[in-house]
C-alpha cells in the first residue's frame, strides 16, 4: 500500500491543461481494504486493517482511516492495533482481490491495449494513440475513473503526465480518489518542491545519503552538479536521479510484463520445532503457490524457501528444477528438500515458499509425464476451489500427523479429503 494517509492531497481542476501528456498511472485506493468494504458496506468509513487477526500476523494493507494513526504495511498487527485500538481486522479471501483486479484491468484494456500492470492494483496506460477515440489524456482519465467506480464500486487515483515517473508521482499525490494532471511544460515546476523521497526508486538509504548533505528537495538536486550526485549515490544511481529530477524518463509502457515470482509465507502463533509439522506447512504453502501458478498459466523454474527462527535470524535457500513446474507436489518436494538441508538449532517462527524465474506454461505435455496424475488431481482441486472456496478440499496429510501415515512413494497417487 502507499505510505500516504490522504492528507495534503492535490487534485486538478476539470479544465486542467494536459498538453504534451499521454501516460496515465492508475492506482486503486487502499485496494484490499476497499474490497472488504465492497463485501461488507457496514465497514465504510471505519479504520480497517487487512491481515492476520491473531498472533503475529502482519498488516497487508489498511484503510485511510487507519493510516492516519500511523498504520503501515508490513507492520505487526499487534503494534497496529496499539496505534489504532478501534481498528477492525479483516482478511477477505485472496480470490476476491484477483477477481476485482481482473475487472479493473479489463476496463483499462478497453481504453488502450498499451497497459503495463505493476501489481494487482496499479498499472500504467499509454493513451497517446487513443485520442481520436476517447479524447485528450485528461478526458480519458476522468472518464476512466468514473467507469471504474460505476462498474466495480471501487475508487482509483490517476496521475497524467508526459512520462511514467511523473505520472506515478502525480497519482500518489492525488490519493485518495483523485486526478492530477501535469502538463509537459509544468513538469519542472511540479517536481521542484517535492521531497527527494518522492522520486520513484529512491529508497531510505539513498534518501538519507542525500539528506545528510543537505539535499532534501528535488530543487536541491537540480542545484547539485551531477558529479557530486554520483559521488554520493554512485555513478548509476546518481545519473538516474539527475535525469528523474528533470522529468527525463525514456521508459515506455511495456505490455509484456509478468510476475517475476509467486510466493506465500506463514508466521506461526507459537514457534515450532517439530519437523513433521513444518513439513506439513511447507506442503500447504507449496500447494498455494502451485494453484496461483496454474491460475496465471505460469511455471516456476526455481523454488526458494524462507525460514525465520525464534531469534529472528532469517535464511533463504533455492534450487533450480530440472523442468519448470506448476505442480504443488513437486514444489513441495523441492521446498522440503531445501528445508531439510538447513542446520536448525532453534524453533521456527516463519516459513515461506516461492516459485521464481517464471515461464509461460507449456501448451502440450511431453510424451512421458511423471506428473500426469498429480496434474489431473490438482486440476480437479482447482475446480473445486473455484466452486467452493479455498480450504473446502485439501490433502489428507495436511489435516494433522494422525492422518499422515508413513513416507510417500516417489510418485504416489495423491488423495484429497473434503
Amino acid at each position: 500500500m502507499g505510505r500516504g494517509d490522504g492528507t495534503g492531497r492535490i487534485v486538478s481542476r476539470p479544465d486542467a491543461d494536459d498538453t504534451g501528456t499521454g501516460i496515465l498511472h492508475v492506482d486503486m485506493d487502499a485496494f484490499f481494504a476497499s474490497v472488504a468494504v465492497l463485501d461488507d458496506p457496514s465497514l465504510a468509513g471505519k479504520p480497517l486493517i487487512i491481515g492476520g487477526s491473531e498472533g503475529r500476523g502482519v498488516v497487508s494493507s489498511a484503510s485511510y482511516e487507519a493510516r492516519r494513526y500511523g498504520v503501515k504495511s508490513a507492520m505487526p498487527v499487534a503494534i497496529a492495533l496499539r496505534m489504532c485500538p478501534t481498528a477492525i481486522v479483516v482478511n477477505p479471501p485472496y480470490h476476491r482481490y484477483t477477481e476485482m483486479s481482473r475487472q479493473v484491468m479489463a476496463i483499462f484494456h478497453d481504453v488502450t491495449p498499451l497497459v503495463e500492470p505493476l501489481s494487482i492494483d496499479e498499472a500504467f496506460l499509454d493513451v497517446r494513440g487513443a485520442r481520436r477515440l476517447w479524447g485528450s489524456p485528461g478526458t480519458i482519465a476522468r472518464d476512466l475513473r468514473a467507469r471504474v467506480k460505476a462498474e466495480t464500486g471501487l475508487t482509483c487515483s490517476i496521475g497524467v503526465a508526459a512520462t511514467k515517473h511523473v505520472a506515478k508521482m502525480a497519482s500518489t499525490i492525488s490519493k485518495p480518489d483523485g486526478l492530477l494532471v501535469v502538463a509537459e511544460a509544468d513538469t519542472e515546476a511540479f517536481l521542484r518542491p517535492r521531497s527527494v523521497r518522492a522520486l520513484w526508486g529512491v529508497g531510505p538509504k539513498a534518501a538519507e545519503a542525500l539528506e545528510s548533505r543537505g539535499i532534501r528537495l528535488i530543487s536541491d538536486i537540480l542545484d547539485t552538479p551531477r558529479p557530486a550526485l554520483e559521488r554520493v549515490l554512485g555513478p548509476a544511481m546518481g545519473e538516474r536521479i539527475w535525469h528523474l529530477s528533470r522529468g527525463i524518463d525514456a521508459r515506455e509502457v511495456h505490455t509484456g510484463r509478468s510476475e517475476k515470482s509467486v510466493g506465500h509465507e506463514e508466521t506461526f502463533h507459537t514457534d515450532i520445532s517439530d519437523t513433521r509439522t513444518l513439513h506439513v506447512e511447507l506442503r500447504r504453502l507449496a500447494d498455494r503457490v502451485g494453484a496461483r501458478l496454474r491460475a496465471q498459466r505460469y511455471e516456476a523454474s526455481t523454488i526458494s524457501i524462507k525460514v525465520r527462527f525464534s531469534d529472528f535470524t532469517t535464511l533463504s535457500r533455492s534450487r533450480t528444477l530440472p523442468e519448470p513446474t506448476s505442480v504443488g507436489q513437486r514444489i513441495g518436494d523441492a521446498a522440503i528438500e531445501l528445508f531439510d538441508g538447513i542446520d536448525r538449532r532453534q524453533a521456527v517462527r516463519l516459513v515461506g515458499v516461492r516459485g521464481e524465474k517464471l515461464k509461460p506454461a507449456a501448451i502440450a505435455a511431453t510424451l512421458w509425464d511423471d506428473d500426469a496424475e498429480w496434474r489431473r488431481v490438482e486440476g480437479a482441486l482447482d475446480d473445486a476451489t473455484t466452486r467452493f472456496g479455498r480450504g473446502a478440499v485439501t490433502r489428507g496429510s495436511l489435516l494433522g500427523p494422525s492422518r499422515g501415515g508413513g513416507a510417500l512413494p516417489t510418485n504416489p497417487r495423491p488423495s484429497y479429503d473434503h
